[in-house]
C-alpha cells in the first residue's frame, strides 16, 4: 500500500530526514511516535504529498508519487488521501454535511452523489440530526467526526492523521480512536497516525519509533548461550 524507500529531507543545513526506509500494508492502522522534532510530520507530509523528498521515492496505491507532476499530484491527492489534523480545519461559513462534501466537489462527483455519500458517513458517525449544524453549534467531538468524515468522502485509500486526538477530553479522544478501527473494518482504508498519545499508539496495529529522522529499530533480545560441552 505505502512503500517509503531512502527519503532525506532537509530545511537549510538541518537534515530532518536521514533515509527513511518503511511498508505499511493494506488496511493496517499504523502509528508514528517520537519526541519533537523527530521528523514525524515532515514525513507524514512527504506521505501526503504535500512535500516532495530530497531524495528517494514514495509509492502510494502503487503509484509512485514523487514522479507525478504538480497538476497530476493534486488529483492523486484529492481522489487517493484523506488528511485528518488536530484542529478540524472546517470551514465555518458551511454546515457540517456542506464541509464533507467539498473534497468531493472538487473530484467532480456530481451533488446528488456527493451529498448520498456524505449523509453515509455523517450515519455512520452517528451525526445525522447534525447535518445542519455549522462548526461553531457542533461540540469538539462532533466537530472532529465531521473532519474525519469529510477525509472519508472520495473514498481514499489512505487516511493520514496529524494528532488527530489532541485537542479532545478524554471521553471524546477514546471514541475517536475506536472510530479509526470502526471505519477500517467498514471501509477498508490504511490509517497513518502521527501521535504523542500513548494510549492510541499502543492500540495500533504496529508502531513506528522515529527518533533524529530515523526510524528506530526494535532491539532483539540476547538470547542466552548455552554452555560449551566438554568431550574430555
Amino acid at each position: 500500500m505505502i512503500t517509503i524507500n531512502g527519503i532525506t529531507k532537509s530545511f537549510g543545513s538541518l537534515q530532518v530526514l536521514k533515509g527513511i526506509d518503511l511498508h505499511i500494508e493494506k488496511g493496517e492502522v499504523v502509528s508514528i511516535v517520537g519526541p519533537s522534532g523527530a521528523g514525524k510530520t515532515t514525513l507524514l507530509q512527504i506521505i501526503g504529498t504535500l512535500d516532495r523528498p530530497d531524495s528517494g521515492s514514495v509509492h502510494v496505491d502503487s503509484i509512485d508519487v514523487t514522479s507525478l507532476s504538480q497538476k497530476k499530484l493534486s488529483d492523486f491527492r484529492n481522489r487517493h488521501i484523506g488528511f485528518v489534523f488536530q484542529f478540524h480545519q472546517l470551514l465555518p461559513e458551511f454546515t457540517a454535511i456542506e464541509n464533507i462534501m467539498i473534497p468531493a466537489y472538487i473530484a467532480g462527483t456530481s451533488n446528488k452523489e456527493a451529498r448520498r455519500r456524505a449523509t453515509e458517513l455523517l450515519d455512520f458517525m452517528g451525526l445525522s440530526d447534525r447535518a445542519t449544524h455549522k462548526p461553531n453549534e457542533l461540540s469538539g467531538g462532533e466537530k472532529q467526526r465531521v473532519a474525519v468524515a469529510r477525509a472519508l468522502v472520495n473514498n481514499p485509500a489512505v487516511i493520514l492523521a496529524d494528532e488527530p486526538s489532541g485537542s479532545l477530553d478524554t471521553k471524546n479522544k477514546a471514541e475517536l480512536h475506536q472510530l479509526f478501527f470502526d471505519l477500517r473494518d467498514r471501509f477498508g482504508q490504511t490509517f497513518v497516525i502521527v501521535t504523542h498519545d500513548e494510549g492510541l499508539a499502543g492500540i495500533t496495529d504496529r508502531t513506528i519509533h522515529l527518533r533524529d529522522g530515523q526510524i528506530e529499530l526494535p532491539i532483539s533480545p540476547i538470547s542466552p548461550i548455552s554452555p560449551t560441552k566438554n568431550d574430555d
